[in-house]
């Protein structure tokens, strides 16, 4: 009995505030409204690392050599540029870039140097960059083709 008692009072609660009708939108304080419309209005700042070229070739080179290649870049977005981090796609390649922040209008430099020795033919390597950027990775490439050495270069003929 004491069941249905509590489950009727809860019942009558229920439709009793459900009868309060009131729309949303006058429930809303309107200040708070204002703050919301001006904070969703105002879009984050992001750097953008815009590169010159966001790869190079390197042409034809000799196998051994080593070459490099500096990518310019420019923070074109509204905050300052920092680039925390950049990799290759294998050990023969080596980034070396602006450690400073970056300034909106500012350049950076990106140096990518590309150790030849054993990589013989056609070769396309990237380097992953980590920066402050909206999507927080970037990447640039290089490519070569590495005319592999004469092993039987000295020796005689036979």
């Amino acid at each position: 009995m004491k069941k249905l008692l509590f489950a009727l009072v809860a019942l009558a609660t229920i439709s009793f505030t459900a009868c309060n009708n009131q729309k949303a939108a006058d429930k809303v304080d309107e200040s708070k409204k204002e703050i919301a419309e001006e904070r969703d209005a105002e879009k984050q700042s992001f750097p953008v690392m815009e590169f010159e070229e966001k790869e190079y070739d390197f042409g034809t080179v000799e196998e051994g050599e080593i070459v490099e290649h500096t990518f310019t870049f420019t923070n074109t977005g509204d905050a300052p540029l920092i680039v925390s981090n950049a990799t290759a796609s294998c050990g023969c390649t080596v980034p070396t870039w602006t450690k400073e922040a970056i300034a909106p209008g500012e350049n950076g430099e990106m140096v990518v140097k590309f150790n030849t020795r054993g990589k013989p033919n056609q070769q396309m390597k990237a380097v992953r960059i980590t920066a402050n950027t909206q999507s927080g990775r970037e990447t640039i490439r290089i490519k070569a083709f590495v005319n592999p050495k004469n092993s039987n270069a000295g020796s005689p003929v036979k």
